[in-house]
C-alpha cells in the first residue's frame, strides 16, 4: 500500500459499470478500507514528530470529524525543512509579478529563512500558539512566508482576499479575534496601484482587539504609519534564521477561511493540520499528474481556498515549484497567461472558466503567439466549465494533446473531490464533466425526500457519504451552524449544497448550486445547464441565468449575455436562435423569457460572476445590492441596471398568452 501511494502504481482502475447503479462503481480493493488507506498515506506522506494512534473518529450526523488523533507534527516543517535537507537550492516559488518579465524566484532555503525570521518576529511581538493572525496581502513570497510562519509557531492564519472592502475585512478580523494583521503598503494589479494599507487602517479603526499591523513594502511609495504599525521587513532582519517549530496536534487549527453563506454572513471555515495537508498534497500530485521537476501554475489568488491548497500547501508539501500570479489574464494584453507559460515553462496550468471564456472572446491569435509545448495538464476550477470553453481550452491552448481536468470541490472540502482523471492517463474524459471521485471520496445523489438515488442517468442533491481528511471541521465560533448547514439536511451524509447529474456511465456532472436551480412550471433546472447551451452559440462569449418570480410558471428565466468582440448580429434574431437552441437541447420550459445583452457581467476581482447582484437587478431590489467593494468594475452594474429598465417588469411575451400551461412541459 505504501509503495502504491508513493508511485501511483495501481492507484486507479477504470470504473466498472453495471446497470445496478453507482454501487457497482468499483474502488481498488485497498480503498474499500478507507481508514487503513488514509492511515498508510499519512504515515508515508507526512513527517511526524509523534505518530498517531487512531486514523479516524468521525460521526457526520453530529458534525464530529477527527483524523490521525494522537499524532503531532508541524506543517511548515513538512512544507519546508524536509525539502531543504535534500534540495535547498530548488526553486519553491516563482512570483509572477504584475509587471511582465519581472518574475522573482525563491528557493526552499530562502523561503525557510524568510519564514523563520517572520515566525521569530511574531513570537517576539506576543503572538502565541492558538492565536489567529489576519493576512491581507496580494500573492507574493512574503504572503506565503506569513502563512507558513503562523503554522510554524502554532498560530492560525486568516487570509482575507486583498480586494475585500475595509468593512468586509473588519468583519473577518473581529470574528477571528485577530490582534495582529499583516499587510503591504500597496498592491499592484493590472497596472493599477491599490491602496491596501489605507484599507487596513480603515478596517482596524473598528477593531479594538488589533494591537499591531505588520507592514511590508510591495512598492517604493511611502505610506502613513501609526503607533500600532511595524515595518515588517526591517524588523525581520533583526531576527534569527532558525525558528523552533511548535509541536502541533493533528486536529489543531491550521487556518480559518471565510466563505459566503446563504444568510449573507460569511462563514469562517476551520481547517486543521494533518488531514488538510495530506489531502492537499495527494490531490495536487494525482489529479494533475504532478511529477518532481514540474512547474505548477495555479493562477488563483491566495485569498481563496484554491490558492491555499494549490498555490501553497499542496505544491510545497510535495516539494514542488509553484507559481504565484499577481496580475490579470488580460494585462498588458490577452496573451498574458500564455506568454507566462512560455517564459516560465509551466507544465500544469490551473485556471477558472470565467477567465477561459474571457480569453476565448479575444480569439486564438493571442494563444498561438506563444510556445505552450511545456504544458502537460490543463485544469479548471471555480464553477462548471461550459462545453465550448472546454473545447477551446483543450484544442487551442492545449493543442489537443493536454487533458483538461474539470475539478469540483469547495472551501469546505479542502481539496479536489471529483475530477476526470485521478492519476490514470488513459481514463476517458467527457467535456464539461467533473466525472470521477478522488480516492476515498464516495459521492451519492439524494432526492427531495432524503432518499439515496441508486440508479444512473439521474439528478439529485450531491452529498458525500463518508468523511475524508481534508474536510473543514467546523465554522469558527458556530459549530451549530456547521451542523445545520452540512450535516442536518441529509443525516449521516455531508451535504455539499450542489446539485449533480450522474450519467448512465456513472460519471458526475455538477449542475450548480441548489439555490441556483429554477423551478419552471414544476420542472427543476440548473442555471448552469441553460448557460452551457447558450454559451455553445458561436456569437456568445459568456452568459448568466437568473430565476425571477413569474405569475403563471412560478419562476421564469432571465439571461444576461455577453457577445464576442466584433460580432455583428441583430439581437432579436440572436434571441430567437438562443431560445431555439435551449428548446432543442433541454426543453421548451427552459427557454429564457428575457435575454439582455450586456457588454460585461459583474465579477469579483478573482473572476467570479456576482450572481446575487444580477438577481437583485432582476428582482428590482436595487437597495439590496449589498457590498460591491469586491467588484472588478463597479460601472458594469450601473450599465446593466440602466439597460434592464426597458425589460422590467418582466412579463410573459404576448404570443405566449394564448397557450396553455402545458406548453412548457
Amino acid at each position: 500500500l505504501t509503495r502504491k501511494a508513493s508511485t501511483g502504481e495501481g492507484l486507479y482502475r477504470p470504473l466498472t459499470h453495471h446497470s445496478s447503479g453507482p454501487s457497482s462503481l468499483e474502488f481498488p480493493a485497498f480503498l474499500r478500507h478507507l481508514s487503513s488507506f488514509w492511515a498508510a498515506a499519512a504515515r508515508h506522506r507526512l513527517s511526524w514528530i509523534s505518530p498517531f494512534h487512531t486514523a479516524q473518529d468521525c460521526d457526520l450526523s453530529r458534525g464530529r470529524i477527527k483524523w490521525f488523533e494522537g499524532g503531532k507534527l508541524n506543517v511548515s516543517v513538512n512544507c519546508l525543512d524536509r525539502h531543504v535537507h535534500t534540495c535547498p537550492e530548488k526553486v519553491a516559488l516563482i512570483w509572477e509579478r504584475d509587471e511582465p518579465g519581472s518574475e522573482v524566484e525563491v528557493t526552499y532555503r530562502q523561503l525557510l529563512e524568510m519564514t523563520c525570521r517572520l515566525g521569530n518576529l511574531l513570537r517576539r511581538r506576543g503572538v502565541k500558539k492558538g492565536d489567529c493572525v489576519t493576512i491581507y496581502m496580494p500573492p507574493c513570497p512574503l504572503a506565503v512566508a506569513s502563512m507558513l510562519a503562523c503554522a510554524r509557531i502554532g498560530a492560525a492564519h486568516n487570509v482575507v482576499f486583498a480586494g475585500f472592502s475595509a468593512e468586509a475585512l473588519a468583519e473577518r478580523i473581529r470574528d477571528a479575534h485577530s490582534s495582529t494583521v499583516i499587510t503591504v503598503n500597496q498592491g499592484v494589479r493590472g497596472g493599477k496601484v491599490i491602496e491596501l494599507k489605507k484599507t487596513v487602517d480603515t478596517a482596524v479603526d473598528s477593531c479594538p482587539m488589533v494591537q499591531q499591523v505588520l507592514v511590508a513594502m510591495r512598492t517604493e511609495n511611502p505610506v502613513a504609519m501609526t503607533a500600532r504599525d511595524v515595518d515588517m521587513e526591517e524588523e525581520m532582519l533583526k531576527e534569527d534564521v532558525v525558528c523552533e517549530p511548535a509541536v502541533m496536534d493533528s486536529e489543531d487549527v491550521l487556518f480559518l477561511l471565510y466563505t459566503s453563506g446563504s444568510t449573507g454572513k460569511p462563514k469562517g471555515l476551520v481547517h486543521t493540520q494533518a488531514g488538510y495537508l495530506l489531502y492537499a498534497a495527494l490531490t495536487h500530485r494525482y489529479v494533475f499528474s504532478y511529477h518532481d521537476g514540474d512547474v505548477f501554475g495555479c493562477v488563483a489568488d491566495i485569498g481563496w481556498i484554491t490558492g491555499h491548497s494549490y498555490s501553497v500547501y499542496g505544491p510545497l508539501a510535495n516539494g514542488g515549484t509553484t507559481v504565484l500570479f499577481e496580475s490579470t489574464p488580460i494585462y498588458p494584453d490577452p496573451g498574458r497567461y500564455w506568454e507566462m507559460v512560455q517564459r516560465l515553462k509551466i507544465n500544469q496550468f490551473y485556471g477558472a472558466p470565467t477567465a477561459i471564456r474571457l480569453l476565448l472572446k479575444y480569439g486564438d491569435q493571442w494563444v498561438h503567439k506563444y510556445d505552450r509545448s511545456t504544458l502537460k495538464t490543463l485544469g479548471s476550477v471555480g464553477e462548471p466549465i461550459n462545453t465550448e470553453a472546454w473545447e477551446w481550452y483543450h484544442r487551442v491552448v492545449g493543442d489537443g494533446r493536454c487533458p483538461v481536468v474539470d475539478t469540483w470541490w469547495q472551501t469546505e472540502t479542502g481539496g479536489i473531490c471529483i475530477s476526470p482523471r485521478p492519476s490514470d492517463p488513459d481514463a476517458e474524459i467527457v467535456p464539461g464533466m467533473a466525472m470521477r471521485p478522488f480516492f476515498g471520496i464516495k459521492p451519492v445523489l439524494m432526492d427531495t425526500e432524503g432518499k439515496v438515488l441508486t440508479s444512473n442517468n439521474t439528478s439529485g442533491a450531491l452529498c458525500i457519504s463518508q468523511p475524508w481528511p481534508g474536510m473543514a471541521r467546523t465554522i469558527h465560533n458556530n459549530h451549530q451552524r456547521y451542523i445545520e448547514t452540512y450535516c442536518q439536511p441529509y443525516p449521516g451524509y455531508f451535504f455539499t449544497g450542489d446539485g449533480a447529474y450522474r450519467s448512465k456511465e456513472g460519471y458526475y456532472q455538477i449542475t450548480g448550486r441548489l439555490d441556483d436551480v429554477i423551478n419552471v412550471s414544476g420542472h427543476r433546472i440548473g442555471t448552469a445547464e441553460i448557460e452551457d447551451v447558450v454559451n455553445q452559440c458561436s456569437a456568445v462569449a459568456e452568459s448568466a441565468c437568473i430565476g425571477y418570480s413569474h405569475d403563471i410558471k412560478g419562476q421564469g428565466v432571465y439571461t444576461f449575455v455577453v457577445l464576442k468582440k466584433d460580432v455583428d448580429v441583430q439581437e432579436t434574431d440572436l434571441s430567437r436562435l438562443l431560445n431555439d437552441m435551449v428548446s432543442k437541447k433541454i426543453a421548451k420550459y427552459a427557454c429564457p423569457d428575457f435575454i439582455q445583452f450586456v457588454h460585461r457581467l459583474p465579477k469579483t476581482r478573482s473572476g467570479k460572476i456576482m450572481r446575487r447582484v444580477l438577481r437583485k437587478v432582476v428582482e428590482r431590489d436595487l437597495n439590496g445590492l449589498g457590498d460591491l467593494s469586491t467588484l472588478d468594475d463597479p460601472a458594469a452594474v450601473q450599465e446593466i441596471i440602466q439597460a434592464s429598465d426597458k425589460c422590467y417588469p418582466p412579463k410573459m411575451p404576448a404570443y405566449m398568452n394564448t397557450y396553455k400551461l402545458d406548453v412548457y412541459s
